[in-house]
């Protein structure tokens, strides 16, 4: 066929032809009004001004055949014998020869020239195309902006009908992520599609390559049906590398007969670099907000731990911080026990509606089953098969629970615990354990810390429990044994001085003086008693100690009592020796001229300050007594503090909890 051999389809090859045979017949007009009055053969380059506008807008081949028509038609109609194509005449052969060889060269040059102007267009649209791509890139805009720029820009530069750009999910499905269309269609964006049967981005997936498909008729599979239902003739499409992965895929698609262009692939490739840029240039800013946000969030859990927040802030804290880093639906912490069950310590999400302390047995076969047995990380894709008896683990399911990994929280050595978080939209990313691992580093920090503390606690209320039971039994033993003994003694000293003769008075003398001093050494071992464990503390409370403390001071003491109840024994004790100690020392080291007692209950705490007017200057580390003090009232978990500048006096302020506060757990319930 005519039009296979010009490679013109077959109605524009028409359309050219009677383009030409109308040419010559105007051109050949032209020539017969002004032949009377020139020589025939000097009017034949006339013919070019038919040959050019066809070489131009249908090519060479059909400039050429222009040419030849218009030998043709010049050797019928003006030459020799007129009526007939044969040429009589060798002169006028070779002008003929001569303009037919003209004419077929300047058809080349003007259809080459064609061309030259038509890629010099197409190569200026594209470079704009791709200077206002590479600017989005560069300005750093959102990635999205960047996929709808990228697909208009290629589905314009192709001539195609519509364009779409998708991207290759984890679960073996593609997604758009922007779409472009020159007809009136709407096309799915933001949708997943399976990749079973013929399509573009099938294809290229598997090959890595870009790919053609010329038809989709009678093909099976999603993209392969939407292209039907929209009329797609046939479909080009090119992948897109980040990262030496095929990331996704620019697909254009045409409703026409005629194919994309040869070098249609080539074109789209420099769009898919900028793309690939844009991706990577998106995860970086990505990965460094990320990195930021994680250290962020770290040092605030660091921060919390530095300042000894009790666990259960810690545990709140890290279960927040870590879901809100994942964008997770659920985080735990649990802890193990030895029946095997499991304990919840802290949640966020789905899981913040448990209370802490609710107790589960993790179900064999899942994450955190396989963190206790194994004490390593784990991940779970739950799915149906799943569903195990536990009630968190229904919940997750019921709650649409994807995916989940599971870290082991260790304790100097011994599994503790484990730290999880789970998302019902997608598979957590692969470094999550990673990334999970200094979190579960502060949390056994904490633990550490708290279990040293309490045991450091424990200890100290050990101590001054076994320091006051002592001052008890030595004032019991005094009282009730030495004292009673000396007291008898004198009684039976006093009868026997009462008998003694008196012309004796020496010795009459004698034993009263020693009466007199077995009653001065038992007032001194009762001062003594008194001052290893008052009675009137024990008899009378805390405030009326507290007054027979400023009575007996050597320095004037202006106090202020703010209390009218009994307090918890320890309470109390730790409350006098304070106050004691501190009276002791302004008058013994601080040169004192008076001090000041307040003492008071405010917010579930006791409340007391001591305050001097003497030399100041002490040191809270150094002295048996201030640290002595310091230890008995942290083993209450309250708190001692002061302030001693010198030549300002010295300012001791105690706190002592009267209800249960925030305290750190002990080692045991952890």
């Amino acid at each position: 066929m005519a039009w296979t051999r010009l490679n013109l389809p077959i109605e524009r090859w028409w359309r050219g032809l009677l383009t030409s045979v109308a040419l010559v017949a105007v051109i050949s007009g032209i020539i017969a009004l002004v032949e009377p009055h020139l020589p025939a053969l000097s009017l034949l380059v006339l013919y070019l001004f038919a040959v050019l506008p066809v070489a131009i807008a249908w090519g060479a081949r059909l400039g050429a055949l222009t040419s030849i028509l218009s030998v043709g038609a010049f050797a019928f109609l003006f030459l020799g014998p007129v009526g007939s194509i044969w040429v009589a005449e060798a002169r006028n052969a070779v002008a003929l020869g001569v303009f037919l060889v003209t004419a077929v060269v300047v058809a080349e040059l003007a259809a080459r020239s064609r061309r030259a102007a038509m890629e010099s267009g197409r190569l200026t649209t594209e470079q704009s195309g791709l200077r206002r791509i590479a600017t989005l890139v560069a300005e750093s805009v959102a990635p999205s902006a960047v996929f709808e720029a990228v697909t208009r820009e290629v589905g314009l530069l192709c001539g195609a009908d519509l364009a779409r750009m998708e991207r290759y999910e984890a679960d073996g499905t593609v997604s758009a992520v922007a779409a472009w269309s020159r007809v009136p269609v709407q096309l799915a964006v933001d949708t997943r599609f399976d990749l079973e049967g013929l399509s573009v981005a099938r294809e290229v997936r598997l090959t890595g390559n870009p790919v053609r498909v010329d038809s989709f008729a009678g093909a099976t599979g999603e993209i392969a049906a939407e292209a039907r239902a929209l009329g797609i003739r046939s479909s080009i499409g090119c992948p897109i590398v980040v990262a030496g992965q095929v990331w996704g895929v620019i697909a254009a698609s045409t409703k026409r007969e005629q194919p994309f262009a040869a070098n249609t692939e080539s074109q789209i490739a420099g769009f898919t670099e900028l793309v690939a840029t844009a991706i990577e240039n998106a995860e970086s800013r990505a990965e460094l907000r990320r990195m930021a946000d994680e250290q962020a969030a770290l040092r605030r859990v660091a921060t919390m731990v530095a300042q000894g927040a009790g666990p259960d802030r810690v545990f709140a804290a890290v279960a927040e911080e870590v879901g809100a880093l994942f964008d997770a639906d659920a985080t735990a912490l649990v802890r193990f026990e030895p029946d095997g069950q499991a304990t919840l310590v802290g949640g966020h999400g789905w899981l913040g509606g448990h209370q802490p302390g609710t107790r589960f047995t993790p179900p064999p076969g899942l994450a955190l089953a396989t963190v206790r047995d194994t004490e390593r990380a784990a991940r779970t894709e739950l799915d149906g098969a799943a569903a195990a008896a536990a009630s968190l683990t229904e919940d997750a399911w019921r709650q649409g629970i994807r995916s989940a990994v599971d870290l082991p929280i260790a304790v100097e050595g011994r599994l503790w615990g484990a730290i999880n978080v789970a998302s019902r939209r997608e598979r957590l990313p692969p470094d999550t354990e990673q990334r999970m691992t200094d979190f579960t580093e502060l949390v056994a920090t904490t633990i550490a810390n708290a279990e040293a503390h309490t045991k450091l606690t424990e200890s100290r209320a050990r101590i001054v429990t076994t320091a006051d039971e002592t001052r008890r039994r030595i004032e019991r033993d005094l009282h009730d044994g030495a004292q009673q003994r000396l007291v008898s003694l004198a009684l039976e000293l006093r009868l026997l001085q009462d008998g003694v003769p008196a012309y004796l008075p020496v010795l009459r003398g004698g034993l009263g003086k020693i009466s007199e001093d077995l009653t001065g050494v038992v007032d001194e071992l009762r001062e003594m008693a008194r001052g290893i464990h008052p009675s009137v503390l024990s008899e009378g409370g805390l405030g009326a100690a507290l007054r027979m403390l400023a009575r007996r001071s050597a320095v004037p003491v202006e106090l202020s009592i703010g209390i009218d109840s009994r307090y918890p024994p320890p309470i109390e004790v730790a409350a006098y020796y304070v106050v004691s100690e501190a009276l002791t020392n302004a008058t013994k080291h601080a040169d004192a001229s008076g001090a000041e007692v307040t003492i008071g209950e405010r917010d579930g705490t006791l409340h007391l300050q001591v305050r001097d007017d003497g030399l100041g200057g002490a040191e809270p580390g150094r002295g048996s007594g201030l640290i002595g003090l310091r230890d008995r009232v942290e083993a209450l978990g309250g708190s001692f503090d002061i302030t001693s500048h010198t030549g300002d006096g010295t300012v001791i302020e105690v706190s002592l909890p009267l209800t249960p506060t925030d305290h750190p757990t002990p080692a045991r319930n952890l």
